[in-house]
């Protein structure tokens, strides 16, 4: 008895990692304004840090540059 192969396989396992990295940019967008929307509100730097960290949101520094919470 024979198996049949799918003709292509990397082709699907290529939509997959496409889409994985377009719901990756989604999520950093989306958290970069969340970050943001937080920061506007903060009162001052730790207030912003402590909600951020609350949140599970990433912190954005001074430069705009999204760093990462260490777990």
């Amino acid at each position: 008895m024979t198996w049949a192969r799918h003709a292509s396989p990397t082709l699907e396992q290529g939509r997959f990692a496409e889409a994985r990295a377009s719901e990756k940019v989604h999520y950093a967008i989306q958290n970069r304004k969340a970050a943001m929307t937080v920061a506007c509100h903060a009162s001052d730097s730790q207030d912003c840090a402590n909600l951020l960290a609350m949140l599970g949101l990433d912190t954005v520094d001074e430069n705009g540059a999204i760093k990462t919470p260490v777990e």
